[in-house]
């Protein structure tokens, strides 16, 4: 059981954050069972709105990283905001392996479950390794159930030329010493790689109740997704542009996954894709600057109405 930590503090805090914004909290069966997915969604009875999905990276659950963004989001979207598959309250008993294109199967069942019957297209949003489940789900679902499409700080052609170049900015010899640290000194790496600009000090006290409580639920089923993943694997992945209009949102300074792969993604995307570069963040973009961030997401799901004239 987690002490009475600063991390346990900040929990409730930001699951507050989410209960104003309107949204509920629900553990959602799939698969006959086999699959909980936790998500917070819009109220039944909800007006029309459009729906957004919003998709986490790996690490800690949604409601510490889409906490910034369900405020202002709400007000124009009805939102379902899932913790994938092993982060917090959602997992499955499935015996295969689980890859971000299963997370997308889970996603869009979630989504069917959820979202009312005739409800228009949705649009999907996913950060990091949420990008490549968003990315998943619009593949899967089609135009005709996803109608746009935002991927931040997500490098879609990640190969294993990109884990190395990581490992050797994080100091480490395999991906989930960064990507799962199980020490202060782990911890506070990884948050100098995720930010352009992480606070000058944090306590080790601070870093070890967040290692704790964020790192150490589900450590073997995570790692076991960081195996999964097939972006890299030209024999169950290769990259396509999608139908749908794409929005790429990078960080300028970004140690995760550096702006030159963006260029590089936008370009594989095709003429569907553009790209939008956030001056002064890293990997954390919506957190950095969520003002432009959410705007940015704004401006590309909501356009202007086209002129008459």
């Amino acid at each position: 059981m987690p002490t009475l930590g600063i991390a346990l503090l900040l929990d409730a805090y930001f699951r507050r954050r989410f209960a104003a914004a309107g949204l509920v909290e629900a553990s959602v069966p799939l698969d006959g069972g086999a699959t909980t997915v936790h998500c917070w969604h819009f109220p039944p009875g909800a007006d029309a709105r459009p729906v957004l999905v919003l998709l986490h990276g790996f690490g800690p659950p949604a409601t510490w990283q889409w906490r910034r963004q369900v405020g202002p989001l709400s007000r124009r979207f009805r939102l379902v905001v899932p913790d994938l598959l092993f982060f917090g309250g959602s997992s499955t008993s499935a015996a295969a392996r689980v890859s971000e294109a299963h997370q997308a199967e889970a996603v869009a069942k979630l989504v069917a479950a959820v979202v009312p019957p005739g409800t228009a297209r949705v649009s999907v949003a996913g950060t990091s390794y949420g990008g490549f489940v968003a990315y998943h789900v619009a593949r899967l679902l089609g135009p005709g159930a996803v109608e746009r499409v935002v991927i931040a700080s997500s490098d879609l052609l990640k190969a294993d030329a990109d884990d190395r170049a990581l490992l050797r900015r994080g100091g480490a010899e395999r991906v989930e010493d960064v990507m799962l640290p199980r020490s202060p000194e782990r911890m506070r790496r990884l948050l100098q790689l995720a930010y352009h600009r992480p606070r000058r000090f944090t306590p080790g006290f601070v870093l070890r109740d967040l290692v704790q409580y964020l790192y150490s639920d589900k450590v073997e089923e995570k790692k076991e997704l960081i195996k999964g993943i097939t972006l890299g694997n030209k024999d169950k992945f290769q990259l396509t542009p999608l139908p749908q209009e794409v929005l790429l949102l990078w960080g300028e300074h970004d140690q995760i996954f550096p702006i030159e792969k963006a260029f590089e993604v936008a370009r594989k995307l095709g003429p569907n894709a553009r790209l939008e570069v956030l001056k002064d963040t890293g990997h954390m973009p919506q957190e950095e600057d969520p003002k432009r961030f959410n705007e940015a997401i704004l401006n590309f799901l909501l356009p202007p109405p086209k002129s008459s004239l």
